[in-house]
């Protein structure tokens, strides 16, 4: 399905994206560039960060909306604007018409985190809850647009947007002119877009890679097919890059400008996040971390300097708790095993000074005594342990099984 009309299809140019700049003077943050040394070892060049978590909202998204926006003609701004998003769009959306005078209505999925919800209404929009997945939320939006005559404003499928978008391209010149190689997440593509038709204008030697998450990437077979294909269930973490269709106008550009599109897995995002919290001391939603997931993957693969545009740090602390438990899991500093002991006084006792030999910390313990499953005199205790890499998880598991444990899993 195609949601562009003439004006939002129209090309979008470098004189587009100076011309957002301008009008962002003053809105947005030129964020911060930040060099990680740890990154530069691993892939043998500097490597920086560009800091679009700490963007007004938490994300790139207030660009392209305060740019869309503040296009509208009198008229158009006078029935209000109405958009649908599960969380960064949506803020970009309520400040950008906060800041222009405009009432906004957000719908938003009924199982959208409570923060972005909470963010969401203090910008200033109306919030409306509806629909279980995106696509629901999206069909509702624009069928409040059809019966009040409020503006649908997109997330990504508009040369407005793309072109506020693409001033984060300009910065990272401006910031980085030496740069070579820039690698950015992409869901619909209108960041990756943006910084395309910005950059390859000024300096088209700089190569540009695109990064989606495996169970929601619909790049790579639109652009084998040449055309916008549709994913059935797209499905990660990265609810930020977590789109099923590409946009008619980015992916043209993305297809064009776009040197090559990778993709990451779950486990590569939770280790990216995780590396960004622990090394960068930075707060970096799935999304956001997909960049950084490349190159942990294949840091070989990126000529240096490198960019990785950190494109927005709005993660729900549940998800937050979930992923760094993932990430740690992944990169063999989180064991759970579950096992069986004799149910008899000093049992666990022991069992938790078999562990402390080999210096697991027990991060939690469920000891079940009645289950079908067991006998009469056995119990069942699922631990959590914070180890200290594949090596030491190879150590415990090696040290309760010569202790006489029967390990589970």
């Amino acid at each position: 399905m195609s949601y562009g009309t003439a004006d939002s299809l129209r090309p979008v140019t470098l004189d587009d994206v100076r011309g957002a700049q301008k009008m962002l003077t003053g809105v947005a943050r030129t964020t911060a560039m930040e060099g990680s040394r740890h990154l530069s070892q691993l892939v043998g060049a500097p490597v920086h960060l560009k800091c679009e978590n700490l963007q007004r909202t938490g994300s790139f998204k207030l660009r392209g909306a305060y740019v869309r926006i503040a296009g509208l003609l009198p008229e158009e701004r006078a029935a209000g604007v109405v958009a649908a998003s599960a969380g960064n769009h949506a803020q970009g959306v309520a400040l950008a018409s906060s800041l222009l005078g405009v009432r906004s209505t957000v719908f938003m999925p009924q199982g959208a985190p409570l923060p972005k919800v909470s963010a969401t209404r203090e910008y200033g929009a109306e919030v409306r809850l509806h629909g279980h997945v995106v696509d629901e939320t999206l069909a509702a939006a624009q069928e409040y647009a059809a019966e009040t005559g409020a503006v649908f404003i997109h997330p990504f499928d508009h040369a407005d947007v793309i072109a506020g978008q693409g001033t984060v391209g300009l910065e990272i010149l401006e910031q980085c002119p030496q740069v070579r190689t820039i690698v950015v997440g992409i869901g619909g593509g209108g960041l990756a877009a943006g910084i395309a038709v910005a950059v390859k204008a000024m300096r088209p030697d700089v190569r540009l890679v695109g990064v989606q998450a495996e169970g929601a990437a619909a790049y790579p077979p639109s652009l084998a097919a040449g055309r916008p294909v549709s994913l059935s269930n797209p499905a990660t973490m990265a609810d930020g890059i977590k789109v099923g269709r590409p946009g008619d106008v980015p992916f043209g550009i993305v297809g064009d400008l776009v040197d090559e599109v990778r993709t990451v897995s779950e486990g590569e995002l939770s280790a990216a996040l995780l590396l960004c919290l622990e090394r960068a001391k930075l707060v970096v939603e799935p999304a956001g971390a997909s960049p950084v997931a490349a190159l942990l993957s294949d840091p070989g693969a990126f000529e240096g300097p490198v960019v990785a545009v950190l494109s927005g740090g709005n993660v729900d602390p549940v998800l937050m708790q979930r992923v760094l438990r993932h990430g740690m899991a992944a990169q063999g500093r989180y064991l759970a095993v579950r096992l069986r002991l004799t149910d008899r006084p000093g049992a666990l006792a022991t069992l938790l000074g078999a562990l402390s030999v080999v210096d697991a910390n027990v991060l939690d313990v469920s000891h079940v005594r009645t289950d079908p499953r067991l006998g009469l005199s056995e119990a069942e205790v699922e631990l959590h342990l914070e180890t200290k890499g594949p090596a030491h998880c190879v150590e415990v598991g090696r040290a309760l099984r010569e202790a006489g444990y029967t390990v589970i899993d």
